[in-house]
């Protein structure tokens, strides 16, 4: 299929372009992965340097946004941790939307496998975490090893993964999206200290509202981003974490695909706007081009380029700044909280994932896709004990400390490194091995005829004289 330059006359004076290969990684996870790393690295280092300070100072300053007494004033930490990233996980809802209506997640074998090794990946680390903090302020970091950063996951496994990783990717992408159900519904039920039954109604009524004009079928954008932005503010207000709005709002969006007839209807608008280029003709061209794409879709194409790389690089940078210095990293070497999130994240991961994945197979519950190998499975496993940016997100939660979280935060980064050296070993070596490039679908090589086998006849060729 040809795909189509960028619309519109070019400009007189020529600018600087991208080279393609360069825009063609940053497209991908490994392009937001590194992104992430970049903005992590970034942190560590300026938390670390002389002028740590003004690392600190930025991050405290209060930012007001509103109009006269109605006003929400928050530091700029709160505002990446409790506004921005409302739109990552509003990414991660619409993700999940398409995957249940259109995606691998409505075939019930495809889904039965990553499903139950999700839920291993999320209890095993947790328990192992417990056994290690089971009382004291240090028992309520138990959600932060729960969680995969699939980013990092996906992105390593495109850098550093077998050849044709496909059928990997699709089980490790479907269990993110049962992972970070999971996760999301943590942060909702246990990190949420008092509610404010008012706002809580205003968000049901904003909900209401939502259903309404689904029902209604309207399509357009800016009736729902204008509704979920209500629906952050009454969340937010309410004592529950804002973020829940993004998941709330990824998850109700229609996302049915379009009916046939108005795909069928796009080239009468063109038409109309050959014959009359106007402002007005070629809006309608526009609009009618828009609804053939679901709602949803459209707004997922919106906002996961500025979620992968933009929102979750600051979020690292806000959030992965831990002083290092000789007290610190000894106080953490014997620390319950990073020795349990450490041994969590990889080994709860590993251990939990396999396990699980083990018993829906030999249960008959689902089964692997073609070509994953127990040992991609393994691999796969220990790799996904990359929990970064869910489980920084929940150590500003679960910590009031300031001493607790840089050691969660320590125990993250020591974990996720591991995690992503013994996985990206273990899946190097099994792909040089077992190869995951296999055919388009899992159905079994059709039988041999039946014996006796003889060789072809050639034709014979008539000779004109």
């Amino acid at each position: 299929m040809t795909v189509p330059t960028r619309p519109g006359p070019e400009l007189r004076v020529r600018l600087p372009q991208v080279a393609p290969s360069v825009r063609e990684f940053l497209a991908t996870e490994a392009g937001g992965a590194v992104l992430l790393v970049i903005a992590a690295a970034a942190a560590l280092i300026w938390a670390n340097s002389p002028v740590a300070d003004s690392y600190h100072d930025l991050w405290e300053t209060t930012a007001t946004l509103g109009v006269g007494d109605a006003a929400l004033s928050m530091t700029l930490h709160h505002w990446v941790n409790d506004g921005a990233m409302a739109i990552f996980f509003a990414v991660v809802g619409l993700e999940i939307n398409r995957e249940f209506t259109t995606g691998e997640l409505r075939d019930r074998r495809t889904v039965a496998v990553p499903a139950l090794a999700a839920v291993g990946g999320l209890t095993l680390p947790a328990l192992i975490y417990f056994l290690f903090n089971s009382s004291g302020p240090a028992a309520d970091g138990w959600g932060i090893p729960m969680s995969t950063d699939t980013a990092f996951v996906v992105g390593i496994l495109a850098l550093f993964g077998p050849r044709c990783p496909d059928r990997l990717r699709l089980f490790l992408l479907t269990l993110a999206i049962v992972d970070d159900i999971g996760a999301i519904s943590v942060v909702a039920i246990f990190y949420t200290d008092q509610v404010d039954a008012v706002w809580l109604g205003a968000a049901a009524a904003v909900l209401v509202v939502i259903g309404v004009m689904r029902w209604m079928g309207v399509w357009r954008l800016p009736p729902y981003v204008v509704a979920a932005l209500v629906l952050w503010v009454a969340i937010y207000s309410s004592g529950v974490h804002g973020t829940l709005a993004g998941v709330i709002i990824g998850l109700v969006l229609p996302s049915a695909p379009p009916r046939r007839e108005q795909i069928d209807e796009v080239p009468i608008y063109v038409r109309a706007l050959r014959e009359d280029s106007t402002a007005s003709r070629a809006a309608l061209a526009v609009s009618a081009a828009k609804s053939t794409v679901s709602t949803s879709e459209r707004l997922q194409y919106t906002l996961h380029p500025l979620s992968a790389y933009l929102i979750v690089p600051i979020f690292g940078l806000a959030n992965a700044g831990v002083h290092l210095d000789s007290h610190t990293l000894a106080d953490a070497s014997t620390s319950p909280v990073t020795i349990g999130v450490a041994v969590a994240l990889l080994v709860g991961n590993g251990i939990g994932i396999t396990a699980t994945s083990l018993v829906a197979m030999r249960t008959g519950l689902g089964a692997l896709p073609g070509g994953v190998r127990y040992g991609h499975l393994v691999g796969a496993a220990v790799l996904a004990g990359i929990g970064f940016t869910i489980s920084l997100f929940v150590t500003e939660l679960a910590f009031t400390d300031e001493a607790l979280a840089e050691q969660a935060k320590i125990g993250i980064l020591v974990g996720s490194f591991a995690a992503a050296v013994l996985g990206t070993l273990v899946l190097r070596y099994v792909g040089e091995r077992w190869s995951l490039c296999s055919p388009g679908s899992d159905e079994a090589i059709p039988a041999l005829p039946p014996r006796p086998w003889h060789s072809p006849t050639p034709a014979v060729i008539p000779v004109i004289r």
